[in-house]
Formats: structure tokens, sequence, C-alpha cells
């Protein structure tokens, strides 16, 4: 469905948004193999956070960000020419150089912060704006602008409203053949899921194709009000500059 070119894609986004649901659209197309997260050891390494299973995370990945990147551009295996790589923003270290990124093709997926706050909180006890991803998302793309890289921002408001026009949209900005396999998918875990997917993939298991959208009453402390709030012109800058994608199908 690709033609037989190879396409590498690199999808950032922040936690609690549809990227695993995304994942799951791009893997059920025959052509394509993906990475869960392929960052997240080296970012616990870096940083000591102690995540949810954060010992098997760490023995499961590489835990250097060089042998991170070098598995991302490993030979795909027979008949596969598509290489999807999920990734968290938040797992970029701003104190390192991001330049290895040029070789993708880098897609931004945003969602309101006051939403991602308000998920990502029950979930887990504390939450600061450098949890959710967008204020490396709106770093990162600095550097593509600087780098002069076409790279498309996709809300996920819009994309729930109408996924498959936002697919042959990529598709298309990709050079790659849309499938409807990208709409549906069965249930359950996959083998490419990481090793965290119990902790944080209730949702995504359970799952058959993207949820339609509908819109959500948020309640946030006055602390998680706050970190929302001291995203939100990072979120406002990349949603400005949005994908508006018109029906297609």
């Amino acid at each position: 469905m690709s033609g037989g070119r190879e396409v590498r894609v690199a999808m950032w986004s922040g936690p609690r948004n549809i990227s695993t649901a995304m994942m799951r659209a791009w893997e059920n197309r025959p052509d394509t193999v993906v990475a869960d997260e392929p960052l997240y050891a080296a970012y616990l390494a870096r940083t000591g956070l102690d995540h949810p299973g954060r010992d098997d995370v760490l023995a499961s990945q590489p835990t250097a960000l060089d042998d991170a990147v070098a598995a991302l551009h490993a030979p795909l295996p027979e008949g596969r020419t598509v290489h999807y790589a999920k990734h968290m923003a938040h797992h970029v270290d701003l104190e390192a150089d991001a330049s290895w990124t040029e070789a993708f093709r880098n897609v931004q997926l945003i969602r309101d912060p006051a939403e991602v706050v308000a998920s990502y909180v029950r979930s887990r006890e504390a939450c600061e704006p450098e949890d959710i991803g967008l204020l490396q998302q709106q770093w990162l793309m600095e550097r593509w602008d600087d780098a002069g890289l076409d790279v498309p921002v996709i809300d996920a408001a819009d994309f729930l409203r109408d996924p498959e026009s936002h697919l042959r949209w990529l598709c298309d900005w990709l050079g790659i053949a849309f499938t409807d396999r990208m709409l549906a998918w069965p249930p359950g875990p996959r083998d490419s899921d990481g090793v965290w997917a119990p902790h944080w993939y209730d949702a995504v298991l359970a799952s058959t194709g993207f949820a339609p959208y509908r819109p959500r009453e948020v309640e946030l402390s006055a602390h998680d009000a706050a970190v929302a709030e001291a995203c939100r012109p990072a979120y406002d800058a990349l949603r400005e500059r949005r994908s508006v994608v018109q029906d297609t199908a």
C-alpha cells in the first residue's frame, strides 16, 4: 500500500490522548510495523522517575537515547514498508540534540490540556506542566521550523469528529495508500504493546475503533488547573497551525 517506498512516521503526542488508538489503526495495516513509546526506558533512566512498572520498562527497551534511535532505523521485515513510532513528547530531553528527529516524517497530535490533565490525574496523583508533553511539542516544533520541515498538527477533537478524512489526508501527505483497515481493529493486547500496557491501556484493549468525539466536562483542582493553564499557550500555538481537513471520503 506504500508502493514499496519505505516510510518512517514519528507521531508525537502527550499522554492521555488518542495516541494508542492511533497506533492500533496503523498496526492494522498489513504493510506497517509499529514501535510503542521507544524512548520510554531512556526517559526513566535519565530522570529516575518512579512510574508504574518502571523496572519492567527499563528491562524491555534501550536505556540510552542513541541505542533507542538506532532501533528506529532497523531494517523492516520482508513485506513491510511503513514504520510507525508512537512517541510521547515528554520523553524528550530538552537539553539534548533533537536533530535525530529530522530523519522521520514527524506529525504532532495534540489535545486540550485541561482534558489531558483531568485524565492524567485519574491515573497518577501528581501532574506538572512537563508531564503532559505540550511544552516539549512546542520545543520540537521550533526546531523543526528552524530545519525547514513540514510537520502537520492534528487536534484529537478534530480527528475524532472525522477519523476517516484525517487518516486519508495523512496517508496522502505521507505518499501512501489509505486502507479502511485503519478504522477498525480486533480488541485485545498486541505483542507490540509496551510492557506498561496493563497499567495504562484498559480502554484501548477493549476498543475496536476510534470512539466518537464527545465534549468533556472537566473539573480540576486549583493546582491541576494551573498546570493546564501553564500549557495552554503551547497548545494554542500548535492548534493555530493544525491541519484543517475536509471530508475526503
